[in-house]
């Protein structure tokens, strides 16, 4: 297990927003027809818009499998999870209410978002493939030993993400409708198996 309170100075810590805070924050960004984060485009500012929508609609349908409560109901002591990530990134709004809704039933878990953007040395700490893919979770308890992480996108997305890079014979706009469609077939059953998979591996004796 490491340390990684080096990555959570206060100046980190205390711009975390709540959920609530982070939803709020994303409403009043589309109301002023922008996103988070210093690059602002039409483009970033359709997907944020997009992104609100998905997010308002998965903040009321999730229903989280009783098996990942069960991983989470393992959780014996306080931690806190933090969510690297950004308005305009659909990986995120695909992902981030299902952790969020899992985490509800264990009042020891805190979940904080921190913007990609405005947090570069914790972001470079978590790299994937060499780039700062959002949504990125880490786990730390009180002494910011770090539990787990988990991110940016369920297997599945992932590999459909490889594929086309290695050969993108599409417009990138038209490849991220392909991966929200894969998002809407798996009906959060990837993160919620993903999520589950990683807190057992940290809480339920084998």
């Amino acid at each position: 297990m490491k340390n990684v309170a080096n990555l959570f100075p206060l100046s980190v810590t205390e711009g975390a927003y709540s959920y609530s805070d982070y939803m709020h924050l994303m409403e009043k960004v589309v109301l002023e027809n922008r996103t988070t984060g210093p690059k602002q485009s039409e483009d970033l500012n359709h997907y944020t818009r997009l992104n609100l929508t998905r997010m308002q609609r998965l903040n009321k349908k999730t229903v989280i499998q009783d098996s990942l409560k069960e991983a989470v109901d393992q959780v014996d002591t306080p931690q806190t999870w933090y969510i690297l990530t950004e308005a305009w990134c659909g990986d995120a709004a695909q992902n981030i209410p299902t952790i969020v809704a899992a985490s509800l039933s264990n009042p020891l878990i805190t979940v904080k978002f921190l913007l990609r953007d405005e947090n570069p040395e914790l972001m470079d700490a978590y790299l994937t493939n060499g780039g700062r893919s959002i949504p990125k979770l880490i786990a730390v308890d009180e002494g910011y030993n770090e539990l787990f992480s988990w991110g940016p996108r369920p297997a599945g997305a992932q590999a459909l993400l490889k594929e086309y890079k290695a050969n993108p014979v599409k417009p990138y706009s038209e490849f991220s409708e392909d991966i929200q469609r894969w998002y809407i077939a798996d009906k959060t059953e990837s993160i919620q198996r993903e999520l589950r998979e990683v807190l057992e591996a940290v809480y339920v004796e084998k």
